[in-house]
């Protein structure tokens, strides 16, 4: 049931007068919930709950942690059919999506009590004494990983489920040993609060302290006093340059510096090497419109930007490409501002000088659609106007035709930071394939043979983070069980007494 008052640890509060609805954007209309967005006060007592919670349960054994992820896990799926319908009408995603994005989440949350249920995360180094040594005796020395304190989560628009309420951010902080106070997206506030109870009541069940969770609503101003509070140590964001740098620099102004680990924009360059287009180039369009179009272009890793050389069968290509990709009919944004932001960034793209708009879907467009484009250039503009660099959030991409390779590898090498870049070759390919290699791993953080960006895999393989803007700290990732080390830091016991050890350092 949804109340629309906030989370402040296991109870439900909404002291506040601001309210706001979430939107059907699929039918363009309001939905029926209120919401209640949290106060400065109970923004202050979620921090100081989860500060209080954090002295108990940091030192909770894995084993009960992996408990407690488990439980939230398993009230997820309880909430079954009232949480898709919740879901798909705060986004206007289908229903489909609405119950893999569920399944992804329930793995995650799995994946990481799998991992804490033992040590071995921690990663433990013991450097015996040496007493005897000379000139200077060693001394005994053991290091492990030790959780930050109480982690703000900011949800993402794109992902109600795995990026949000519950998603990797959340249920890595709390496999780390760290409470989680999450910010719910506005745009489906409702999706959020279901997931919160679910999280509250296994907390409650598996005998977890009081403030481990909380759930607040809001804008901007409760996210503010949410990273300024003294008692957040750390924050987790998934979405845009914009916001995500807004939150490095609050976080980085404060009397105590916290990190921010913000995955943001991504326009994930795609080489495709001359061969491989003369010898499968339907193959390879097919391939790249369905990758454009899926999710309606809404995901970080959509293919914003392919690049290859100029030749006689390119813009053969590029014009199949495009028929292709406007042939797929369109689907709903996730909310109106989401739309004018698409069209707004797509249209300043397409106005620079020399950029070719190859084909756009005009008809049996719906008010909330997205009108899928692809837009073409050549190396020498783009290389010349950092206003293509942008991304477009949605179903769009630019080819950039390149007079040779010479210009192919200063157009990789003059792209900001990634979160992925493809390669498409051919085995025998006429390039210099690993010089295409070294160069583009110099700009990403996943480079992906013969495939396409867009689907993360949730492995202790997976880096999902890259040099700047990608990521703000691209030594991390922020898919995958390694994710925990965000929320931990690394502490080193000299000359304990074994009795005054943590068990795992015994």
């Amino acid at each position: 049931m949804i109340t629309g008052k906030n989370y402040i640890g296991n109870n439900l509060s909404g002291k506040g007068d601001v309210k706001f609805t979430t939107l059907n954007p699929k039918l363009n209309t309001e939905n029926p919930s209120t919401f209640v967005e949290a106060t400065t006060e109970e923004v202050d007592m979620a921090a100081e709950l989860a500060w209080n919670a954090f002295k108990t349960y940091r030192k909770i054994p894995g084993k009960q942690r992996a408990a407690f992820l488990n439980a939230i896990a398993d009230h997820i799926l309880e909430l079954d059919e009232e949480l898709v319908e919740r879901y798909t009408s705060e986004t206007g995603l289908p229903e489909g999506r609405a119950k893999g994005e569920r399944g992804r989440t329930v793995f995650q949350l799995r994946s990481f009590a799998e991992l804490v249920a033992q040590d071995d995360w921690r990663e433990n180094t013991f450097d015996a004494a040496e007493p005897d040594r000379k000139p200077i005796p060693k001394v005994d020395l053991r290091k492990t990983l030790i959780p930050m304190g109480p982690v703000a989560v900011f949800g993402a628009s794109n992902f109600p489920l795995a990026y949000s309420t519950a998603g990797g951010d959340t249920a890595s902080a709390l496999a780390a040993g760290c409470p989680v106070i999450v910010k719910s997206h506005p745009m489906h506030a409702g999706t959020s609060e279901l997931v919160a109870s679910a999280i509250v009541k296994a907390a409650q069940e598996t005998g977890m302290p009081n403030g481990v969770f909380s759930c607040v609503n809001g804008g901007v101003d409760v996210g503010v006093n949410l990273v300024n509070h003294p008692k957040v140590k750390a924050v987790g964001f998934t979405g845009s340059i914009n916001g995500g740098r807004a939150l490095f620099d609050l976080a980085s102004q404060r009397e105590e510096p916290i990190p921010v680990f913000a995955e943001m924009g991504s326009i994930n360059p795609v080489v495709i090497t001359p061969k491989a287009i003369s010898r499968r180039a339907d193959e390879i369009a097919q391939t790249y419109a369905d990758s454009i179009t899926l999710g309606t272009g809404q995901f970080c890793t959509n293919p914003g930007l392919l690049l290859t050389i100029k030749d006689a069968n390119t813009q053969n290509f590029v014009e199949t490409l495009a028929e292709k990709t406007v042939a797929i009919s369109p689907q709903c944004m996730l909310h109106p501002n989401i739309k004018r932001g698409y069209e707004k960034n797509g249209e300043e793209v397409t106005s620079q000088k020399g950029v070719e708009s190859m084909a756009k879907r005009s008809e049996d467009v719906q008010v909330n659609d997205a009108p899928a484009e692809v837009a073409t250039v050549s190396g020498a503009d783009f290389l010349n106007n950092p206003k293509m660099h942008k991304e477009v959030f949605g179903p769009f991409s630019l080819v950039v035709q390149c007079k040779d390779e010479e210009e192919l590898l200063q157009v990789i090498e003059n792209l900001e930071g990634q979160l992925t870049g493809t390669l498409i070759a051919e085995k025998d390919d006429d390039l210099d394939l690993a010089t295409l290699v070294d160069v583009l791993q110099n700009r990403v953080g996943r480079i992906i043979y013969n495939g396409v960006p867009t689907g993360v895999e949730v492995c202790p393989s997976m880096q999902h983070g890259g040099p700047y803007p990608a990521s703000t700290d691209s030594r991390f990732t922020a898919v995958g069980v390694h994710s925990i080390k965000r929320w931990a830091r690394p502490i080193s016991y000299q000359s304990f007494p074994e009795e005054l050890l943590p068990n795992y350092l015994r």
